[in-house]
């Protein structure tokens, strides 16, 4: 069995998520309303707990929207929580927990092209740097260099979030 290696703690994810919420702000400044888009499931996880951060911080209208996107098979539909209508002309953040290859990140962009967009960000807890496509977090907790066949798991349990290398 392969050993785990802690990356991140509870108190250094709270702090990264934080840090993430600060950096959406102050790119969406001069917004009313933003989109946080979480890839189901850590990644919604994750967006909604930047929510809770940007609620503190912000005058924003956060609308909170949920992505579905079939991880082993990405070309399958994708299905959002809200509507297109809602997310339309709007400043979005898709956020997910870890950007491995990049696949799932990329999908999920491309479902949000089909209508028009004012501004269009990504956000990750941590980005592994393989990717296999040209996409890129604007947003991250942290970067991190590892080898192919190790993976990065992200686990939010109420006062017990980890991130480790296994």
């Amino acid at each position: 069995m392969k050993e785990k290696v802690q990356i991140l703690n509870h108190a250094e994810i709270a702090q990264k998520t934080k840090r993430i919420a600060f950096q959406i702000y102050e790119n969406n400044i001069n917004e009313q309303e933003i989109v946080l888009a979480g890839i189901a499931r850590k990644g919604f996880k994750l967006a909604k707990r930047i929510q809770a951060e940007l609620e503190k911080i912000s005058p924003l209208h956060i609308i909170l929207c949920e992505v579905k996107v079939d991880k082993q098979h990405p070309l399958n539909a994708i299905t959002t929580s809200i509507p297109s209508e809602k997310y339309s002309n709007k400043s979005i953040v898709l956020v997910d927990d870890v950007l491995n290859s990049g696949t799932t990140l990329i999908y999920g962009v491309r479902h949000f092209l089909d209508v028009p967009l004012k501004q269009f960000k990504t956000a990750v807890l941590v980005d592994r740097n393989h990717k296999k496509y040209p996409v890129k977090a604007d947003f991250k907790g942290i970067s991190l260099s590892t080898s192919l066949n190790e993976t990065v798991k992200i686990t939010f349990e109420e006062g017990n979030d980890r991130a480790e290398l296994v």
